[in-house]
């Protein structure tokens, strides 16, 4: 079934240049560049159609399913934002069990996870806090994790391409604490000789060696320099030096044993915040009474911007299992398939069928959109309710995120970005120098796609120019 559908803008008056016919064949710069890398006109689909138009302004395979890496993205936050709303808020309830006295609780603490995607460490620090607050100093039971609301993923944490400390690949869950990772930073101090090394969050049981030789080398593959013993439970050493060259620098890493993670983070959080623990954290079920009280995330329109700018996978995973809880009354990867079906359908007709829907981030190899399918969407979103938080979300081109390096040739663009092995895409909204909006997709699927960012960079490039020197 082709990816055509009818126009979604409403009915504007339309210029003459919107009535030309759309032009079929890539610009010769496009052709050029994609020559100069090595890639075939028949990897790469383009489609162009401006804001305020009912026909495309150029449209070169635009009918055929592509892998669309993280720009699938733009579908899992645009329909989040109108379905629940961009004030929409997660909740992570928080009760204290048994009896209190004198700061000591006879009893547990239990923590109901609710998908929240933005329980990092100072999130964490302030949810202890409250317990502070409630009066509680020593716990004499257990802290009890309710992680219920989302089902077990079947996936391992390195399924997708066998990395399973890339912080990227670790897995949804209801209650997901700093992405079950660790960031080291490490800054240099050529006066003593060594980089001088952070850890954030501390976990209970693992030291991180504190200092590294500092060397002259160049500052290339810095991390492998390091020699870290990153699968050790119990500390973080670093057998190897660090190039003084590369500056202060920061490097994420997931924990390599993932089902510790919590009772180590945790542990430490509350015993640095003057806490006791007496039992042990441990999995268990919610209380059917009201809670003591809630954790509330930061709004879901803020929340976006996280997830597009800087491609969140783990992110947008939450966000995706979130639709099918709160919208289906199940944490699956099923219902919230359903959920972006049936919100796709709705949106772009019935020709949306042809969508290939697997997760919310697009870290997938069996995930396909159409370019027509991703302009359309962005026409949506460009007149949803909920556009100023979705456009806002979307990385500056040459300015921020992920497309802070992205030439676009002088044209104010807002693209999101994909990229895997085999996948290079952008799109989102282009306003060229002559003031068009055009909603803009394009996507190169090849197993050498890097090499097609300047084929898309000359793509942005041409039109800017093209509208500026009016089909010069």
């Amino acid at each position: 079934m082709p990816c055509v559908f009818a126009p979604l803008l409403v009915a504007l008056a339309e210029p003459a240049a919107a009535r030309e016919p759309a032009r079929q064949a890539l610009p010769a710069a496009v052709h050029e560049a994609l020559a100069q890398a090595g890639l075939p006109a028949t990897a790469m689909a383009v489609h162009v159609q401006a804001l305020d138009a009912e026909r495309p302004h150029l449209s070169w395979r635009a009918d055929e399913p592509m892998n669309p890496a993280s720009l699938f993205k733009l579908v899992t936050t645009l329909a989040a934002l109108e379905l629940l709303g961009p004030t929409h808020t997660w909740q992570t309830p928080v009760w204290v069990t048994g009896p209190l006295r004198d700061g000591v609780l006879s009893g547990d603490v239990v923590i109901q996870g609710r998908g929240d995607p933005t329980l990092v460490p100072e999130r964490q620090w302030l949810l202890l806090q409250r317990l502070r607050q409630w009066g509680v100093r020593e716990i004499h039971g257990d802290i009890v994790l309710d992680r219920s609301a989302f089902s077990p993923q079947a996936q391992l944490a390195d399924e997708f391409d066998g990395e399973p400390l890339r912080p990227y690949n670790t897995a949804a869950d209801a209650l997901l604490l700093s992405y079950r990772s660790i960031v080291y930073t490490f800054t240099p101090d050529p006066a003593a000789g060594v980089a001088r090394v952070s850890a954030v969050p501390r976990l209970h049981g693992h030291s991180v060696q504190p200092t590294v030789a500092l060397s002259d080398g160049a500052c290339d593959d810095w991390r492998a320099a390091l020699k870290a013993t990153a699968a050790d439970v119990r500390q973080m050493r670093f057998d190897g030096r660090y190039p003084s060259r590369c500056g202060e620098r920061i490097w994420p890493l997931a924990w390599s044993d993932p089902p510790s993670y919590d009772s180590r983070t945790l542990q430490a959080a509350w015993t640095d915040l003057g806490g006791r623990l007496a039992g042990s954290v441990r999995d268990g079920a919610a209380p059917t009474v009201a809670p003591s009280f809630v954790v509330r995330s930061r709004p879901l329109g803020e929340v976006v911007r996280d997830i597009n700018k800087y491609s969140n996978n783990v992110m947008a995973q939450q966000l995706f299992l979130t639709l099918g809880l709160q919208l289906r009354g199940q944490g699956t990867p099923e219902a919230a398939r359903e959920v972006l079906r049936e919100w796709l359908q709705a949106t772009l007709g019935n020709h949306a069928a042809t969508a290939v829907i697997d997760n919310g981030s697009g870290l997938s190899r069996r995930a396909r959109l159409c370019v027509s399918h991703l302009t359309s969407l962005v026409q949506a979103g460009w007149r949803s309710g909920a556009m100023p938080q979705w456009l806002a979300s979307l990385p500056r081109a040459g300015e921020d995120g992920t497309a802070s390096r992205m030439n676009a040739g002088g044209a104010r663009s807002y693209l999101k970005t994909g990229s895997l092995r085999d996948v290079t895409g952008v799109a989102g909204v282009v306003v060229t120098q002559d003031g068009r909006s055009y909603a803009v997709a394009a996507i190169v699927n090849h197993p050498q796609a890097h090499r097609g960012r300047g084929a898309i960079e000359a793509l942005l490039r041409w039109l800017n120019q093209k509208r500026v020197d009016q089909n010069r």
